[in-house]
């Protein structure tokens, strides 16, 4: 049995419509997941004055939440898998579980709790995050995975450029709870989506356990797993760093970073977009060239950093690449197996770990007495890595 996915439509694709409705429930699902997870950066000051702790112990609220995603999503998704759990039947229940552990969260005066329903948020978010790919890609045709993969995504990008700011605004009039309330309101909203207008997999559809922990034991899967890692890695390399490297390196004005972050956020999403209209035609050169522009502008970044015009080029560049590859990364993933839970959720767990390295490392650096110009050069070789990484297959043209 081959692990290569077959990418002509079937006569059976051939009527399911381009892009389902349901698809933008589920980027508004990724939507809500994600700004949960980020938001806690914008609301720190609340977060700190609620809880009596340092600015360190409410920063770790979201190294819990990534921590339940790398090691909770997939536990939870083979689970899924050794009891035959329906995918809508375990994104309904990992929906309504988020949406129950987010009230824990959004109503707790105790610190510890918060910090157990963070985890507990992660590893739904994880494990539905694989389960929203696994459907998405079987209510669409094979040749269109792509395109409808990136629109899910863009929940993501405007989690950033969108869903944090509006949290942070939130909080400044009524408080943190509200932002957390109204994270439980949206997931309660897909979950209804979800309950109405998905139908259940056909019998014999969806992945068996044996199936996928079949592809797990694919060499090729799992480098492409690394290249995921170490490109959106490099990008939160540099972007857990934004301000102080734009302002004390560039020299712009504070009052210029939110313009600054916008246009990043811009560049996202543009990205995104048109990485997920070619994705599925030309899967290898958008991650080739990608990469490889990403490689160019980290090393300029790093080398010209004091200098604005060369700042606001890598800034584009970083933004149009970076984590707005996701559509041909995810592309490449589903071209290799079965595109489903386990594949994705695995996905998703290595992402969050490359995503923590990144910073991780860069602040290693400026504690061991590096400057700023240190994260660039994190990203630099973590993008080059990922490069390295991508020439045994283009070579062998897969």
């Amino acid at each position: 049995m081959t692990n290569i996915a077959v990418n002509t439509i079937t006569r059976s694709e051939a009527h399911k419509p381009a892009i389902p409705l349901v698809v933008y429930c589920l980027s508004l699902g990724v939507f809500a997941l994600t700004t949960s997870e980020l938001m806690i950066s914008g609301l720190l000051p609340s977060l700190q004055q609620a809880f009596g702790r340092s600015i360190a112990d409410i920063g770790n609220l979201i190294s819990l939440y990534a921590l339940g995603m790398v090691f909770g999503g997939p536990v939870v998704t083979l689970l899924f898998l050794a009891l035959r759990v329906e995918h809508k039947n375990g994104l309904l229940g990992l929906l309504i579980f988020y949406a129950i552990a987010q009230s824990v969260a959004a109503s707790t005066s105790s610190f510890e709790v918060m910090m157990i329903a963070r985890v507990l948020t992660g590893i739904a978010a994880a494990a539905g995050f694989g389960l929203m790919l696994a459907i998405t890609a079987r209510l669409v045709a094979a040749n269109m995975r792509g395109r409808a993969v990136s629109l899910v995504f863009a929940g993501l990008m405007l989690a950033t450029a969108l869903g944090v700011p509006l949290a942070t605004w939130i909080d400044s009039l009524f408080g943190w709870r509200v932002s957390f309330w109204l994270i439980v309101l949206v997931i309660l909203f897909c979950a209804l989506t979800v309950a109405l207008k998905i139908e259940k997999s056909p019998a014999g559809h969806s992945a068996t356990l044996q199936t996928e922990l079949q592809d797990m034991r694919n060499p090729a899967l799992w480098a492409a797993y690394a290249t995921s890692a170490l490109a959106i890695g490099s990008s939160f390399a540099f972007y857990s760093y934004f301000s102080p490297i734009m302002t004390d390196l560039a020299q712009f004005p504070v009052h210029l970073m939110p313009f600054l972050l916008a246009l990043y956020g811009i560049a996202n999403i543009a990205g995104n977009f048109l990485n997920g209209r070619f994705a599925d035609r030309y899967t290898m050169p958008l991650l080739i060239g990608g990469i490889a522009v990403m490689v160019v502008a980290m090393l300029i970044f790093a080398c010209f950093a004091e200098s604005k015009p060369a700042a606001l080029l890598s800034v584009v560049l970083i933004g149009l690449t970076g984590i707005a590859l996701n559509p041909p990364l995810v592309a490449r993933i589903m071209r290799i197996a079965h595109p489903g839970a386990l594949v994705n959720a695995m996905h998703a767990s290595v992402i969050n770990i490359g995503l923590s390295f990144g910073p991780w490392a860069g602040g290693l650096a400026l504690e061991n007495g590096f400057d700023l110009h240190a994260p660039l050069w994190v990203g630099f070789g973590m993008a080059l890595a990922a490069l390295l990484t991508l020439a045994p297959r283009s070579l062998r043209r897969l």
